[in-house]
């Protein structure tokens, strides 16, 4: 509910602005490259207004894989947690998850509460242990993934309209020009010249929104894959060690 109404906001936000820097385009002097890309049609505001949004999600998912990654540095984080769980400091391994924040110290803690469970149920079986604290990991990383994947699907999904709305910018120029041409004895050199501008500049546009939004895309996901190793291999180890400790 609430990603679907910060969707619905930033379009609404995203094309007012580009509609209103679109209509200021139109009053700037013709010689101007403002003017030049007004010239460009309606289609330039849409354009427009995909870039913004794919400029919004870089800036959420920015801020949002910054706090995932937690305070300090992850390789310190799990090197001090292995330590407290060699020498059987749970409570201060689990202290030590909460103060990082982090989407790794999420899924551990969670490993170390099964591990608590546990061993107050007085379950000695290692390989029933390591299964149960399988499954935490499982169940902790189903509940962080989301998070870390958020909108990566609307910023991919954005590159390709936006690569199909500068491919209809591009037509509507294409059909302008020849329009110009046929309705009339001898081209018209002015619609001839509107109606080219128009589809370049749509096909411009189009092309940087689709660049944008691969590169973004491409970027944030291998950024997420990072994190998904990180915790498949503290979690294996901090598993395999507690798996083997007595309760």
């Amino acid at each position: 509910m609430k990603q679907g109404f910060f969707t619905a906001i930033l379009i609404v936000v995203t094309y007012a602005v580009s509609l209103g820097f679109y209509v200021w385009m139109g009053t700037t002097p013709p010689e101007s490259m403002f003017h030049a890309v007004w010239k460009g049609g309606p289609i330039v505001s849409v354009l427009m207004a995909l870039i913004l949004m794919v400029i919004a999600y870089i800036v959420e998912r920015i801020v949002a894989l910054n706090k995932a990654s937690g305070q300090g540095s992850i390789t310190e984080f799990v090197q001090s947690l292995k330590q407290d769980v060699d020498s059987g400091s749970i409570d201060q391994a689990i202290s030590r998850c909460d103060g990082h924040q982090s989407s790794l110290s999420a899924v551990l803690r969670a490993v170390l509460d099964r591990y608590k469970m546990l061993a107050v149920h007085n379950m000695t079986d290692r390989e029933k242990r390591i299964s149960e604290m399988q499954k935490a990991v499982e169940e902790a990383t189903l509940m962080e993934m989301p998070l870390l994947e958020k909108n990566l699907v609307a910023i991919s999904t954005i590159a390709s309209i936006s690569t199909m709305v500068g491919l209809l910018g591009t037509t509507l120029g294409m059909i302008r020009a020849f329009a110009a041409m046929a309705t009339s004895g001898a081209p018209d050199a002015v619609q001839l010249s509107l109606g080219i501008s128009e589809a370049l500049f749509n096909t411009a546009l189009g092309i940087l929104g689709g660049i944008m939004g691969i590169v973004t895309y491409n970027v944030f996901t291998n950024k997420v894959d990072r994190f998904s190793y990180q915790i498949d291999e503290a979690a294996f180890y901090i598993i395999q060690t507690l798996g083997s400790s007595k309760s």
